[in-house]
């Protein structure tokens, strides 16, 4: 099942593309599971293990973000047509929408002077005032600032730092009794991520610069996962919201929804394969993604350490869009033999 997807990603394990990897398959019922490499290079070599803490950055978005906007969304307390201005006052621009935020069609002018040089209080303030662009609503432009915003105003309306709102909503009733916000005396091991500048290698400590800085406020980075914990979600999602989210809503997900409905983006997911049937998608910034596919009953939770202990980007994000569209032309041939 799926071999040239597993070979490619041995050949990757071998060239050096990512030193360690944990990585799970569902297709219709068959499970492939595996865990290769090294956790970690450096200072010392560790092997990698099955129950390794990743910093899966992004991956935040759709996990914890997304799910507690569905499931106000569900309770009424919410529309997606709502200005975020609405739930957070303080937010200086009218005209951005909550399915602007999460189909990522903001068009939000993201500069911030001195980014890098500011507290987390600074880091806040200068979120709040900043503006769309002429392309509000026309253009899918991926950004952190979306979900940071968002993760703001979950803070108002739960009145509790974002990481607790994502521990009480998503973490605990999913039962992820390993994922966890910023890491301390984990019984689990952690896999680092970049060598900085310094010397430093960062190990339970978030990798992404923003999300490092606002800490326990932060709403696009900063969950550490394992792939039992991702396994659980996945499963919730293959069971089309078990008792978790309502049907519905993981059927309104896997529909165009962006204001145009033309940029084949759902709320918080990217969307991949064809039109008519499509499946959720999601990558991270440090060598982690996610598909999902209710309809077809297939996954894939990719786990690497790609940025550890160098961050090659570019070169990583060509060999990873390859591996994808391996794993696709192989996830598509077997749906075609199951069908003949």
């Amino acid at each position: 099942m799926y071999s040239k997807t597993r070979q490619t990603i041995i050949d990757y394990l071998h060239s050096g593309v990512f030193s360690g990897v944990n990585y799970w398959m569902f297709d219709q019922g068959q499970i492939i599971s595996e865990s290769l490499g090294q956790l970690a290079t450096i200072p010392v070599s560790e092997p990698m293990v099955a129950t390794a803490l990743f910093d899966v950055a992004s991956l935040t978005k759709v996990i914890c973000t997304t799910s507690v906007l569905l499931r106000l969304y569900e309770k009424g307390r919410i529309s997606w047509e709502d200005a975020l201005q609405k739930h957070l006052p303080t937010f200086t621009d009218a005209k951005i929408t909550l399915r602007h935020l999460l189909t990522h069609t903001a068009a939000i002018k993201t500069y911030i002077p001195n980014r890098d040089q500011l507290d987390a209080q600074q880091l806040r303030a200068a979120y709040l005032t900043l503006q769309s662009g002429k392309n509000l609503g026309k253009e899918v432009k991926y950004t952190d600032a979306g979900t940071i915003l968002l993760g703001f105003m979950l803070e108002e309306i739960f009145q509790k730092d974002v990481t607790t709102v994502f521990q009480q909503e998503v973490l605990t009733p999913l039962g992820m009794i390993a994922s966890c916000f910023l890491p301390k005396n984990s019984p689990y091991p952690i896999v680092p991520t970049e060598q900085l500048a310094s010397g430093q290698v960062l190990r339970g400590i978030t990798h992404d610069p923003k999300a490092r800085v606002l800490a326990s406020h932060a709403g696009n980075a900063g969950l550490f996962a394992n792939m039992a914990d991702l396994i659980k979600f996945c499963q919730m999602y293959l069971a089309y919201g078990a008792d978790y989210l309502q049907k519905a809503t993981v059927q309104m997900l896997l529909q165009d929804q962006t204001p145009l409905g033309s940029g084949f983006r759902s709320l918080g997911w990217d969307l991949k394969g064809e039109i008519s049937q499509p499946f959720l998608f999601h990558t991270g910034y440090t060598g982690t993604f996610l598909s999902i596919d209710p309809f077809h009953q297939q996954a894939f939770i990719f786990l690497s350490s790609r940025v550890h202990p160098r961050d090659d980007r570019q070169a990583y994000i060509e060999k990873r869009d390859r591996l994808l569209a391996i794993y696709m032309q192989e996830k598509q041939n077997r749906l075609k033999f199951k069908n003949s």
